[in-house]
C-alpha cells in the first residue's frame, strides 16, 4: 500500500504545480535569508577574531552561507519544474531528472536540518574557544609597542565598554597578569622594585584593572588600583561595592551575546527546513502524479499521487535487500579476482624424460 495516496485531476495537479511554484521561490527567498544571517555572523565573529582561539567557530556561518546557496539553487531550479509541469508535454523533458533531484533534495534537507542542530550545540566548543582566546589577549594588552600586538589593549578596552564585563571570567583576573607595560614603570621606585621581586616570573602584578573595567554608573570615582585594599580608601568594601567595577567576565558576555544570535538563527533555519520538507514532500506528489498518468494525450484524465510507492515498512525492506545484494555481489567480484590471482600464480610442473 502506497504512503499518502492522493487521488489527483488535472484541476488539482495544476493548483499544485502553482502552489509549488509559489512556495518555490519563497524558499529562495528564505535562502537568501540563511545567507545573510551566516555573513551576519562570519563578519560578527570576525570582529573579535582576537579574542577566540581558532576558527572552529566559523564552522556555523560557513555552513549557513552554503545552504543559503544551495537553497536558492535548488529551489530555483524546482520552480522551474513545476512551471513546466503545467504543460505536459514541457513536464516530459524532466521526468528523467526528478527522481536523481528529488534524492539530492532528501539529503539536502537532512544537511539543512544537521546545520540547525549545530547553532544550538556550538556553545561548548564557543566556550572553551573564547576562553582561551581572552586569556592570551590579555597578556598581550601592555604589547601596545610591539608590532602585530599593538592593537590588543584597544580591542579588549572597547570589548569591556561595549559589552560591560571585565577580564576573562571576572576583574579579578586582571591581579593575576602584568597589565601595565614596563615603559611606564619607574624602576627607580622602591615599591616597584619590591613587587617585582616579590614575584617568581619578575612580573610587576597589582591588584588593579584597567580603566575599561569601570561602571559608570557608580555614584564615587572609579576605583581601580588596591581594589581589594579597604582601608586605601574612605568608606569602601571591595566586596559590597557592586557598581565600582563590571563584575561579570567577557567569556560570558560573548558566550551569551553569541549563542542568543545562533540559536535565533538555529530556530529560523529549523523553520526553512521545515518549509522545505513540505516543498520536497509536494514536489514528490506532483511527480507520481504526472507520472501516473494513464493516457498523456488526455491531460483531464485522472491520475494518483503518492510519497512512497509501498508502505514505509515495505520500502525499508526493499532498501536492505538492495544492499546486500550489492554487497553479495562486490564480494563474488572479490572472490573472482582472487581466484583468477591463485591460478595465475601457480606454475606449471615440468618433466625431464631422460
Amino acid at each position: 500500500m502506497a504512503l499518502l495516496k492522493v487521488k489527483f485531476n488535472q484541476k488539482k495537479r495544476v493548483k499544485l504545480a502553482q502552489g509549488l511554484w509559489l512556495m518555490n521561490w519563497f524558499s529562495v527567498f528564505a535562502g537568501i535569508l540563511v545567507f545573510s544571517m551566516g555573513l551576519f555572523l562570519k563578519i560578527e565573529l570576525r570582529k573579535r577574531s582576537e579574542v577566540m582561539d581558532n576558527s572552529e567557530s566559523h564552522f556555523v556561518p560557513n555552513s549557513l552561507i552554503l545552504m543559503g546557496i544551495l537553497s536558492c539553487a535548488f529551489n530555483g531550479f524546482a520552480g522551474k519544474i513545476c512551471y513546466d509541469s503545467l504543460d505536459p508535454a514541457k513536464f516530459a523533458k524532466w521526468k528523467p531528472l526528478l527522481k536523481p533531484y528529488l534524492a539530492l533534495c532528501f539529503f539536502f534537507n537532512i544537511l539543512i536540518f544537521f546545520v540547525a542542530l549545530i547553532c544550538f550545540l556550538m556553545r561548548g566548543s564557543l566556550d572553551s574557544t573564547l576562553a582561551q582566546g581572552l586569556k592570551n589577549g590579555m597578556k598581550f594588552y601592555r604589547d601596545t609597542d610591539t608590532p602585530g600586538r599593538c592593537f590588543m589593549k584597544k580591542t579588549i578596552d572597547m570589548l569591556q565598554i561595549e559589552f560591560k564585563c571585565c577580564g576573562n571570567n571576572g576583574f579579578k583576573d586582571w591581579f593575576e597578569i602584568q597589565w601595565i607595560s614596563n615603559r611606564y614603570l619607574d624602576f627607580s621606585s622602591k615599591e616597584v622594585k619590591d613587587r617585582i621581586k616579590s614575584n617568581v616570573d619578575g612580573r610587576y602584578l597589582v591588584d588593579g584593572v584597567p580603566f575599561s573595567c569601570c561602571n559608570p554608573s557608580s555614584p564615587r570615582p572609579c576605583i581601580q588600583y588596591q581594589v581589594t585594599n579597604n582601608s586605601a580608601h574612605y568608606s569602601y568594601d571591595y566586596q559590597t561595592e557592586e557598581l565600582n567595577l563590571w563584575r561579570r567576565g567577557c567569556r560570558e558576555a560573548l558566550l551569551h551575546y553569541y549563542s542568543s544570535m545562533m540559536s535565533s538563527m538555529g530556530a529560523v533555519v529549523l523553520l526553512v527546513w521545515l518549509f522545505e520538507m513540505a516543498v520536497m514532500v509536494g514536489l514528490r506528489l506532483l511527480h507520481t502524479s504526472m507520472e501516473s498518468i494513464a493516457n498523456p494525450e488526455d491531460p483531464e484524465c485522472e491520475s494518483e499521487g503518492w510519497i512512497l510507492e509501498n508502505s514505509l515498512k515495505d520500502t525499508l525492506k526493499s532498501a536492505l535487500e538492495n544492499l546486500k545484494k550489492i554487497g553479495k555481489f562486490n564480494q563474488v567480484e572479490a572472490d573472482g579476482e582472487g581466484a583468477e590471482g591463485e591460478e595465475g600464480g601457480k606454475t606449471p610442473a615440468i618433466t625431464t624424460v631422460s
